[in-house]
């Protein structure tokens, strides 16, 4: 089978991470993984895979690239995975072989203990792991995939502890970076979050005695979930027998949740930190038009992931809303091969301009994030082609100038816009009549933080727009990666 194929013109864009998802006390897990799954699959459309566990069959697992709604609605592949247990795991790969997913790279692992199995699914990045898989490899460890999360696995195994839980734990003592995990063993099912709480994890009920664990809310929802709470920064839950036990294995910590899960990631229908995120990407708009307004006569998001924030600024600006670029909802993200002449074809074979609304119009067109700038451009271009006066464009976060490396699959530094321009280089390069950004502040106002930004003590990991990574990227330092100078972490490493 050839690997699933990224959409060709996705590449200016910032990818999801992974989207995890685990359930236990319920008849058939892996039907609700599956679910849950598919309505993670925003986070991850490369592959997917769901381990079970029945106490006849023992463990059982599933691999395929694509999407869930191709893979694991088939009743041939779903009756291989019986059992009340399961967890499962949507990729797209921000480590490993990019573009060139291998079966084997694909979650959830599993490795076999002499007290028992254990499968795990991981959100996020680990930032040491290359010196990790050294170290490892060293002392006998041979790795089957080129994951970081594998060498979760390898580090459980050398661990003296009796249980699974515990050897997680000093497995994970050991890890660096961002990390959700999802685990589960013969009987229970585990969620630990890092100890900044960089990736998100959620506990939810089904039932009486039936629990899940999930990357987002929207998750529970499509399986009638009640939730409960989200998993704490450093916190392990680990469930069995209709209970849940709680303890923290990092020590007490000040959480740096990722701001770009409210500004793109996460789906809009789902709640973090008790916010909305729809709301919160509404009021990113409302922001934006107090700090940025223009005299125009249509506000326009590009779908669809700038229509809150187009709403919002429609909303606080008095100007009409109005969908003036429609996207083509069956594209999906594969393709044929593209021809040279498809590629030039680029943005046009998902977003189709509404030339009866924008024709003669000063339009702002809101978006969620400028990458490396050539779908901006492309889009700036349909627009006037269409017959606009005037294109303004407003951009519903931050410059992004800095890459990510806790599990988002950010381009080097020298490939972002923003690193290389000034706003004003940038409006001139793209071809726009003004170009505004939400401020850092405005954007942690329009998440809940009237005071905006902590400088001292941020409130979120923003490294994406600041440059201030909250964990040190160690195997990117060796690689050469140079961290901005007075940066919070290059300040605590230049005194240790």
């Amino acid at each position: 089978m050839q690997p699933f194929l990224a959409h060709p013109f996705d590449s200016d864009r910032l990818h999801e991470e992974c989207g995890i998802f685990g359930a236990i006390g319920v008849l058939d897990a892996s039907n609700f993984v599956a679910l849950g799954l598919h309505a993670l699959q925003h986070r991850g459309q490369e592959a997917g895979g769901i381990v079970t566990h029945d106490p006849e069959h023992g463990f059982n697992s599933a691999h395929r690239f694509g999407y869930v709604r191709d893979n694991f609605t088939k009743p041939d592949v779903m009756s291989t995975l019986p059992g009340p247990l399961a967890i499962g795991h949507v990729r797209y790969s921000t480590t490993g072989t990019k573009a060139n997913t291998a079966i084997r790279d694909v979650q959830p692992f599993f490795g076999e203990f002499h007290m028992g199995g254990c499968a795990i699914a991981h959100n996020g990045n680990i930032t040491n792991a290359a010196a990790l898989r050294r170290e490892l490899i060293e002392r006998g460890s041979i790795f089957q995939s080129s994951s970081d999360s594998e060498c979760i696995i390898h580090l459980m195994a050398r661990s003296i502890q009796r249980n699974i839980p515990e050897r997680m734990k000093d497995a994970l003592r050991r890890v660096e970076g961002a990390f959700s995990v999802i685990a589960m063993t013969r009987t229970k099912l585990i969620g630990v979050r890092d100890a900044l709480g960089v990736r998100p994890l959620v506990v939810g009920r089904v039932g009486e005695d039936g629990y899940v664990l999930a990357s987002e809310t929207c998750a529970l929802d499509i399986i009638g979930a009640e939730f409960l709470r989200e998993v704490e920064p450093g916190e392990m839950v680990v469930i069995s027998k209709g209970k849940i036990e709680s303890s923290r294995p990092f020590g007490p910590s000040t959480g740096r949740f990722c701001i770009f899960e409210h500004v793109y990631f996460s789906r809009p229908d789902s709640i973090i930190g008790g916010r909305s995120v729809y709301e919160t990407r509404r009021q990113i708009g409302v922001e934006l038009a107090r700090e940025a307004p223009v005299e125009a006569d249509l506000v326009c998001p590009v779908p669809d992931s700038g229509t809150p924030a187009a709403i919002g600024y429609a909303q606080e600006s008095g100007i009409p809303y109005g969908m003036g670029i429609i996207r083509n909802q069956y594209m999906g993200r594969t393709f044929i091969e593209p021809s040279e002449q498809i590629r030039n074809m680029g943005v046009r074979l998902k977003l189709n301009v509404n030339r009866a609304l924008i024709a003669g119009k000063r339009v702002v067109l809101v978006d969620d994030s400028v990458v490396r700038g050539t779908t901006s451009r492309k889009i700036k271009d349909m627009i006037l082609d269409a017959g606009a006066a005037e294109v303004h464009f407003r951009i519903a976060s931050p410059p992004t100038a800095w890459p990510c490396f806790y599990g988002v699959d950010t381009p080097d530094r020298d490939k972002l816009l923003a690193a290389n321009m000034t706003p004003d280089e940038m409006r001139e390069w793209i071809g726009v009549d003004s170009l505004s950004f939400v401020s850092l502040d405005g954007l942690y106002r329009a998440v809940g933080e009237a005071e905006g930004r902590n400088k001292s003590c941020p409130q979120y990991c923003d490294a994406c727009f600041s440059g201030d990574y909250p964990v040190a990227p160690f195997d990117q330092l060796e690689r050469g990666f140079r961290m901005k100078v007075g940066s919070e972490t290059a300040v605590k490493q230049a005194a240790e």
